[in-house]
């Protein structure tokens, strides 16, 4: 089974991004909570996860071990890359100026390749 904290980090998951300014991609800064659902694989069931947004990057909140690099362009599309150990991520998906979002992303490690989708809502 994939660590719940490498899932969350997908949360942010998205494909790639547009270059835009970090001016425009600043307008999604803060904290966000995730919530990541898998529909193939075993990943687990939906969990709930932080995210924090600081010019235009992507940061997980949690703990360590999870190394993360993503980017949400000015439009609010957003891509991450996750890897915990022998699991990764990618993902993709669009935050709105309502504060909210979603997307999709795929993993894989040791136990197989996982899929499914994720909900964000700004939280500060």
């Amino acid at each position: 089974m994939i660590n719940l904290a490498f899932r969350a980090a997908t949360v942010a998951a998205t494909a790639a991004v547009a270059s835009v300014s970090t001016a425009n991609a600043a307008s999604f800064d803060g904290p966000w909570s995730v919530t990541i659902s898998t529909s193939r694989g075993d990943c687990g069931t939906n969990s709930l996860y932080g995210v924090v947004i600081r010019g235009g990057s992507v940061y997980y909140a949690g703990g360590a071990g999870v190394a993360m690099s993503g980017r949400v362009s000015g439009n609010g599309s957003v891509s991450v890359s996750v890897r915990q150990g022998a699991n990764h991520a990618a993902g993709s998906g669009k935050l709105y100026a309502n504060g909210t979002g979603r997307g999709s992303w795929t993993g894989g490690g040791p136990s197989g390749g996982c899929a499914g989708g994720w909900s964000a809502q700004r939280s500060g």
